[in-house]
């Protein structure tokens, strides 16, 4: 057996900054299993308990044996027995950047344990769901986690969560190649079977629509952001381990799926989680005011009023707002009637950007000479204490 000296050292560099406490396996959330077994095999190494570690270590194993963090907790806890360890992860020759990544997979595993945020709280970023969204997922890039919420009449409910992977170099994703996970608001634009892929993404891929409207306005470039699964001989991978893709285990993306309707459910991505409040329920109340005069004001054949609701920075496609005005004055000026109903309307913060949403609806058009119906996407941004819009196109 081990000194006790030895066993805090062990964990102090896994543990540091955490309020620990064993959870209990019985009464486990399921997205916490994994996690959770982790975290009570390192309990009871810190009590010197290691045949309790060992055996939860090996049932572990037993279900996922392609799980690499619980191997190298595994050899620890063995070697621990022999009283040959000082670090986590300090076998001889191991390499150095691997067992830091499967270091770093144990806090953030650690974390997900130990710091379940209230289900009962509703993130900012979901303003309102249509009726189509039956899901929309959260992912929290701090936290390595993928929350699922599921649409009860507008309003978001947590339904479950799953440990991810991001990007090597973390987020923010700027350019082709550059190993970064965007943050954004994107929808799932496909769903691509595994017999369709290569082994590395596991048991199927669901693309994503980055590089969206905002990123495009700010000149960000790259494609291939996608959800998808690990290699066949892989269970999971570190924290920050993609090209800038977001990973799942492949038992956790086939739990995912049944969530996940293309060209509608949301992927919200963000540095971390913000939750609703009061004021965002007023905000969101102002919001869907001006989106109904907007509509009243189009309808109206009242160019003018209908113009004010657009920022001086809009832009669609290549027209600015002055190219846009001119077109709308022209078009407006051989209609004798028009009317405009929404549908479907949804309503979406976009991380980093406060001020900022994104709200998709249908629009039913009909004037004296024309008739159309289409999906459209606008982003609003709340500029001296009004909301106008700053981009506006077909989805």
């Amino acid at each position: 057996m081990p000194s006790r000296a030895l066993i805090p050292f062990f964990l102090c560099s896994l543990l540091a900054g955490m309020a620990y406490a064993a959870p209990d396996l019985r009464n486990a959330e399921a997205p916490y299993n994994t996690e959770a077994q982790l975290a009570k095999s390192l309990q009871a190494i810190k009590n010197s308990r290691l045949d309790i570690a060992l055996n939860e270590v090996d049932s572990l194993l037993r279900i996922n044996p392609n799980f690499k963090l619980a191997h190298l907790v595994k050899g620890d806890v063995l070697m621990a027995r022999a009283g040959a360890i000082d670090n986590f992860g300090s076998a001889a020759h191991a390499p150095r950047d691997k067992i830091e990544e499967l270091r770093d997979e144990a806090r953030m595993r650690l974390q997900r344990a130990l710091s379940q945020p209230d289900s009962k709280l509703v993130p900012r970023f979901l303003w309102k769901m249509d009726a189509r969204q039956k899901y929309a997922l959260v992912v929290d890039t701090s936290r390595a986690t993928l929350f699922v919420y599921e649409n009860m009449n507008g309003e978001p409910r947590y339904v479950t969560d799953f440990y991810i992977t991001i990007g090597k170099l973390g987020t923010d994703k700027l350019s082709e190649g550059d190993k970064r996970t965007p943050i954004g608001v994107y929808f799932v634009k496909a769903d691509l079977p595994k017999n369709k892929l290569a082994d590395m993404y596991g048991n199927g891929a669901y693309p994503l629509s980055y590089p969206n409207e905002w990123d495009r306005k700010n000149k960000r470039t790259g494609s291939g952001i996608w959800l998808h699964g690990t290699p066949s001989d892989t269970y999971s991978r570190p924290p920050r381990a993609s090209d800038g893709c977001v990973v799942l285990a492949n038992d956790d993306l086939d739990k995912l799926a049944p969530y996940l309707q293309v060209g509608v459910t949301p992927v919200i991505i963000t540095n971390s989680m913000e939750w609703n409040s009061e004021q965002d329920q007023g905000e969101r109340d102002a919001l869907l005011q001006e989106i109904e005069q907007w509509r009243k004001d189009w309808a109206s054949l009242d160019t003018g009023a209908y113009l004010k609701h657009y920022s001086r920075d809009f832009s669609s496609g290549s027209a600015n707002f002055r190219a846009w005005a001119k077109q709308k004055q022209l078009v407006n000026s051989a209609k004798s009637w028009i009317k405009v109903g929404l549908s479907n309307i949804s309503v979406f913060t976009y991380p980093e950007h406060p001020n900022m949403v994104v709200v998709n609806f249908e629009q039913d058009y009909t004037s004296n000479n024309l008739s159309n119906r289409m999906k459209k996407r606008q982003y609003w941004i709340k500029q001296n204490k009004r909301w106008q819009i700053i981009y506006e196109g077909a989805v």
